[in-house]
């Protein structure tokens, strides 16, 4: 059960309409699964409610095998990570200084970060390309690079579980391969990652299972190779799709 995150009966609604129903996962380390969907079925409210943030009307949600109910903040956020679709970056803060909040949870009451935390901070940020920009403003970067910022923080609490919204927002195809890759080497070293977004054939390149949501209340989970086929991707989007192959890797574009 390590590094795996559970969840059974799960019901997710907003103002009154039903969004997923009776979700049922089991997804174990070394695990990356794409949620897929149109806009408005529940995808972000999906990743809000397996990470506590959002009340759900019922079923549970386990961590390592333990409720998450039964864990404080402190210990969820040891152990899971949310990259938020939006980051609001409204405090005047240097980059150095927005990475090494990736500690925070690792830190005792008034504890200030030490060295080594900083030498932690600054290698995450090379991992994601940011190196030499310690010192700038966050708020002087570009979108992308913020992105790419707030997966280096991610990185830096260096949580088992990654729930990301959209993490290749603003981000240059170059940099989107770049960073999918390195979430795909998390995998193979035992994390597990679930992350939504709006591209199949990225989907396709990097994922082992994929959360299908209709936003109906019905959702499909499964291998990709399985699940990701035109006939699927023309019931969730509403369009047909093709699929062509190129050596190893399957292309789909909407038709």
């Amino acid at each position: 059960m390590t590094n795996s995150l559970d969840c059974g009966n799960l019901v997710i609604s907003v103002a009154g309409r039903m969004l997923v129903r009776d979700l049922q996962l089991n997804i174990e380390a070394g695990t990356f699964v794409c949620i897929l969907g149109r806009n408005g079925v529940g995808k972000t409210l999906t990743l809000h409610t397996l990470a506590g943030l959002r009340p759900f009307l019922t079923g549970t949600v386990n961590l390592a095998g333990e409720a998450m109910a039964n864990l404080s903040r402190r210990q969820i956020a040891q152990r899971l990570g949310l990259l938020l679709q939006v980051q609001d970056d409204t405090f005047p803060v240097t980059v150095i200084e927005s990475a090494l909040m990736g500690r925070h949870s690792h830190l005792g009451f008034w504890q200030w970060e030490s060295e080594q935390d900083r030498l932690i901070a600054m290698d995450a940020l090379g991992v994601f390309g940011l190196s030499g920009l310690e010192q700038r403003m966050i708020l002087t970067l570009s979108g992308g690079e913020r992105r790419r910022v707030a997966l280096a923080t991610l990185l830096v609490q260096n949580p088992d579980i990654w729930l990301l919204d959209e993490p290749t927002n603003h981000l240059d195809p170059h940099h989107q391969l770049d960073v999918l890759e390195k979430l795909s080497g998390l995998t193979r070293s035992g994390k597990c990652v679930i992350a939504t977004l709006h591209d199949p054939t990225l989907a396709a390149r990097f994922s082992n299972y994929v959360l299908l949501l209709h936003g109906d209340g019905d959702w499909e989970f499964g291998p990709t190779n399985d699940l990701l086929v035109a006939t699927n991707l023309e019931r969730l989007y509403g369009t047909p799709f093709e699929s062509f192959h190129k050596d190893d890797r399957t292309i789909m574009v909407p038709a």
